[in-house]
């Protein structure tokens, strides 16, 4: 899924009840899930890409900060 972020990837399934997604990204070898859910309509709401590319700046900032913190571990 571009639209959210390069890495990023959407898993759908659907019955006769809805339509169901789960948006995910793969970062070295951990895979993040930014969202999951139910929807009605087969398009997906601004609201679920926003939510999904909020958690994935989230995810990157954690990250990062994890880092930071492992190189000042090991510089001290």
């Amino acid at each position: 899924m571009q639209s959210i972020g390069p890495g990023v990837f959407e898993l759908k399934a659907a019955d006769e009840a809805a339509w169901y997604r789960v948006i995910y990204s793969r970062i070295e070898s951990t895979i993040y899930v930014l969202d999951s859910f139910r929807k009605k309509s087969r398009k997906t709401e601004k609201n679920d890409l926003n939510r999904a590319r909020a958690r994935l700046v989230q995810v990157k900032q954690r990250l990062q900060e994890e880092r930071t913190d492992a190189k000042r571990k090991n510089g001290k």
